[in-house]
């Protein structure tokens, strides 16, 4: 039931139908008025030439008398006097008395328009036969009807070819659409040659697909990288248990209650991490505050000293923006952990504000970052060759999470080369107004 109530409703049939509907509103309201201005210009030509002819035969009538009126042969003639009797009547004339009024009468089961025109003595009247007339109006009624029903048909034909040409292509790309599934998000749409509209929603289709293929890819390669960063700690508290209960005696309960402490808390960093991640994704609403970059720089700075790295902060000068204080501090200290980590033995820090803009900086003298891997090092669960063991690459999320928090601050983040001979991540941010 639902398959011809969506034929009946297409827009085929919409755009038809209100094309034909418009044309035939028009073209009817043309054609009343075609014959309206007719009618009334084939009435008037009739009453002019009917009193032309009156006044001529009235003059007629003044100069000879009324006796000249029974010699006319093709004219309805008849002259009566002031009491309204007939003085005289033409041949045409003789079957009755002409009415005395002016205006279309039927005389002699005829259409007569019937005119008056005063003589020295009485009145002279005039019937002229208006039966060609209305021949005439019914003929052109009858060809304005054919007309309008004609090319009704005609545009309501050509409407429904031409649009049903015109959506053949989305017909095909919705065909086509409908074949793709999640495991084939690889196929594309064929774009048509047309350079039209068509062709435009066929390339907005295939860049829809390409993001979709793109999040896709993204999320099984970030599931099963997810999956092996939980099964390694899970892994390892499970062989210090069994290890545990097979020889008790190569193990302590401390040992292994600090195995299940450590482990856990990866995990629950791991957990902590994707959360974050996930509620970044979905653009969830943020908490907007004025927010002291310097201070959570220089509150970092002291946390990296208190941890035996020398960090340089002379460079922290007053900035503020306007976020979310808890995922801002979150940016900071990442990039701080990030640059402790692979620092050989100075970490530099710096803040400033210029143009409307904050420039977060943090500069480490380690190994850098190749100029082939300054974005991929961005992407969840990457860590490069030198940084692949557990104590020194983390779980690979800490730079994903700090871009993911710079874009949804309205910022950006970019890997350079530091002075220090290191990397150099440098952190864009709007600044509070």
């Amino acid at each position: 039931m639902a398959e011809p109530r969506r034929r009946r409703r297409s827009l085929r049939t919409r755009i038809t139908g209100a094309a034909t509907l418009v044309v035939a509103a028009a073209l009817v309201v043309g054609a009343l008025a075609f014959y309206g201005i007719l009618s009334v210009s084939i009435h008037d030509t009739t009453r002019r030439a009917a009193e032309t002819r009156a006044e001529q035969l009235a003059a007629r009538v003044d100069a000879e008398g009324p006796a000249v009126v029974a010699e006319l042969d093709d004219d309805i003639v008849q002259v009566v006097d002031d009491e309204g009797r007939v003085v005289a009547s033409s041949e045409e004339a003789d079957s009755g008395d002409l009415p005395s009024s002016e205006g279309t009468v039927s005389y002699d089961d005829e259409p007569m328009l019937v005119v008056r025109e005063d003589l020295d003595d009485g009145t002279l009247l005039l019937a002229v036969p208006v039966e060609d007339d209305a021949h005439t109006l019914a003929t052109v009624a009858m060809l304005l009807a054919f007309a309008v029903v004609a090319v009704v048909v005609l545009v309501a034909a050509t409407t429904w070819w031409v649009v049903g040409r015109a959506l053949r292509p989305v017909s095909r790309i919705r065909a086509e659409v409908d074949d793709i599934t999640a495991d084939r998000l690889d196929r594309r749409v064929a774009v048509p040659p047309s350079g039209d509209e068509i062709a435009a929603l066929a390339g907005t289709m295939n860049r829809m697909l390409d993001r979709l293929d793109a999040a896709a890819t993204v999320q099984r390669r970030f599931v099963s990288d997810a999956s092996h960063e939980l099964r390694s700690p899970l892994a390892t508290i499970r062989q210090h248990a069994e290890l545990a209960q097979l020889h008790p005696e190569a193990t302590s309960v401390g040992d292994l209650a600090e195995v299940v402490r450590d482990e856990g808390l990866r995990m629950q960093e791991l957990v902590d991490a994707l959360l974050l991640l996930t509620r970044l994704d979905e653009r969830a609403e943020l908490q907007r505050d004025d927010v002291d970059m310097d201070d959570l720089a220089l509150a970092e700075a002291k946390r990296l000293r208190a941890g035996g790295t020398r960090v340089d902060a002379s460079g922290v000068h007053a900035a503020r923006v306007r976020g979310d204080a808890r995922l801002l501090s979150q940016l900071v200290r990442n990039l701080a952990d990030n640059a402790a980590r692979h620092a050989g033995s100075a970490v530099a820090i710096a803040v400033v504000e210029r143009g409307g803009q904050v420039l977060l900086t943090v500069d480490d003298d380690g190994a850098g970052v190749p100029a082939g891997e300054r974005e991929r090092i961005f992407d969840r669960f990457v860590r490069l060759d030198e940084g692949r063991a557990r104590d020194a690459g983390g779980s690979g999320l800490g730079l994903a999470i700090v871009r993911a928090i710079a874009e949804a601050e309205g910022g950006s983040v970019r890997v350079e080369d530091s002075p220090l001979g290191g990397a150099r991540f440098a952190v864009v941010l709007p600044a509070a107004r």
